[in-house]
């Protein structure tokens, strides 16, 4: 029985997140017990990212830590909330004490969520936050972890960057004002092998849709001077 303190992992099934558990699990300072996403339950994806449920749970099997999904409904902030008070408190009665985030320097996103974990008596765990993000994007890389965008904003790239691999030549590549990680929200990733899994995730891509933004996001929203019109997705099919 693990003598390290329990936590709660905040799992996107990006690239960040996979890069920050696989850093926490070689690290051994915690006990992982469960791996937390949000999902939309109407369209069973992955809030904001678009990923088909199935996927998640491939990753899931194939990291081999028990998943806790907070299936929002209406869409709402307070919905939002809600759900999320009631996991962290469930979590909490079973002995968790931390909760673990990829996040890298969003300051907003940091203090929204310490504040909300303060509610709880909750502690956040921020094992990535200042890093140098072109050096963390190429630590992913030469660590031989494999994703592929999955979401894209219009107000940083152009459709023609989604349902691309993440190497070398797509980090060099990028604009100068888009952030080498996305951690602004100019692109979202779906990752399918490394480290971090027994097994690579099979899948195949399938269309590209686009999604004018006119609704509010119940998951993780990145601020920005950029003017955003909407998202492109490409659909990832399990096989």
């Amino acid at each position: 029985m693990s003598t390290l303190p329990k936590a709660l992992f905040c799992w996107s099934g990006g690239k960040d997140s996979s890069y920050c558990l696989h850093k926490v699990l070689s690290e051994k300072q915690f006990d992982v017990v469960y791996l937390m996403t949000t999902v939309n339950d109407a369209f069973k994806r992955i809030s904001m990212h678009g990923v088909r449920e199935e996927l998640l749970d491939k990753q899931i099997e194939s990291i081999g830590i028990p998943a806790i999904k907070v299936r929002i409904k209406d869409g709402t902030h307070a919905e939002y909330e809600e759900l999320m008070r009631d996991t962290l408190l469930r979590v909490k009665a079973e002995g968790v004490t931390h909760v673990i985030f990829g996040d890298i320097f969003l300051e907003d996103l940091r203090s929204y969520r310490e504040e909300n974990l303060k509610k709880v008596d909750l502690l956040g765990v921020f094992p990535l936050w200042k890093m140098d993000t072109k050096a963390l994007i190429q630590d992913f890389i030469a660590k031989q972890f494999k994703t592929i965008t999955c979401c894209i904003n219009d107000g940083y790239l152009e459709e023609s960057w989604v349902g691309k691999e993440i190497d070398t030549d797509f980090v060099n590549e990028l604009p100068a004002f888009v952030d080498p990680c996305g951690e602004n929200g100019e692109y979202h990733t779906f990752c399918y092998d490394g480290p971090v899994f027994k097994t690579p995730i099979t899948f195949t891509v399938g269309e590209k849709i686009y999604k004018p933004l006119e609704y509010q996001f119940d998951d993780d929203v990145c601020k920005s001077p950029i003017k955003t019109k909407g998202f492109w997705y490409c659909d990832l099919i399990s096989v």
